[in-house]
């Protein structure tokens, strides 16, 4: 009997739309890349253990992104499994259309080069799609009280604000670290340059959450030293931003042949977009 009551409760049409939002997200934050020349070629050669990996770490990464915005309300985690597979799928859709609308695919070439271009531009799709439905929603239709009933600590925790600016890292990362100009910056760089880039990225996470008043925003509780969001939030979301960069430079192959010291510069450089990104993901999800 509860099993009927859930599938009497199911706004098919709602679903029906978030779908059509998750489409629209996908090509709407995904469309640079698909139009990027170094992603097709990347398609290519990748190693396929490299990509392999990127893919499977897509997947609890979009399950405990569907777990906050998910196309339906998502209350449970068979759900969020379930959004988490259906954003996977636009992905893949809108890969493969864009793709083969501009000519990218064509009939003739070999199937694994297909799935290698497809594969790769259909992680940060997937993870379009399911911020469309949270940058593309109707005001106050997807903040209803099923979705609000989801656990305090998912919402606000410290894990989950930490995750979040994870995907705002990983997804804003992806959309530059295939391109030659970060490796190009990087070799232009001194030392000086670095540290100044890496102070840079600091404050602007910190000022885009805490200073400016942006939507979104978080205010310091009355009492609290302003060096406490500092140090509890911004500089970790800063070494969570490093660390994606230095994980997505590495599955494009950019660092390889690199000593050390070019390969932080050249981390530190893709640091400072996704660190925006880490930021703008406390804002807006």
């Amino acid at each position: 009997m509860a099993n009927e009551g859930m599938r009497v409760n199911f706004d098919h049409g709602r679903f029906i739309k978030g779908l059509a939002r998750g489409l629209g997200g996908a090509l709407l934050f995904a469309l640079p890349l698909f139009l990027t020349l170094e992603m097709w070629e990347l398609g290519l050669y990748i190693d396929r253990h490299r990509l392999l990996l990127l893919l499977l770490v897509n997947v609890p990464l979009l399950i405990f992104l569907a777990r906050r915005i998910g196309f339906e309300n998502v209350t449970t985690w068979r759900e969020a499994l379930r959004d988490a597979c259906i954003a996977y799928l636009l992905g893949v859709v809108g890969s493969a259309s864009v793709l083969s609308i501009i000519g990218v695919l064509r009939f003739g070439q070999a199937i694994p080069d297909q799935i290698g271009m497809i594969a790769v531009q259909a992680v940060p799709a997937s993870i379009g799609a399911l911020l469309g439905r949270s940058e593309l929603g109707s005001a106050g239709e997807d903040r209803d009280d099923d979705q609000e009933a989801i656990d305090d600590d998912q919402n606000v925790g410290y894990g989950s604000e930490l995750f979040m600016m994870a995907v705002g890292a990983l997804f804003l990362g992806l959309n530059v670290a295939p391109t030659e100009e970060m490796i190009l910056v990087s070799f232009k760089m001194s030392p000086w340059h670095a540290v100044a880039v890496i102070l840079a990225s600091i404050l602007l996470m910190h000022g885009f959450v805490y200073v400016v008043s942006f939507i979104g925003g978080h205010d310091l509780e009355e009492g609290t030293p302003g060096w406490h969001a500092l140090v509890r939030f911004t500089c970790p979301g800063y070494v969570v931003a490093f660390a994606i960069s230095l994980y997505c430079l590495w599955t494009f192959h950019r660092l390889d042949g690199m000593d050390l010291t070019q390969a932080i510069m050249a981390t530190v450089v893709l640091g400072f977009p996704s660190a925006i990104g880490a930021a703008a993901a406390r804002l807006i999800l």
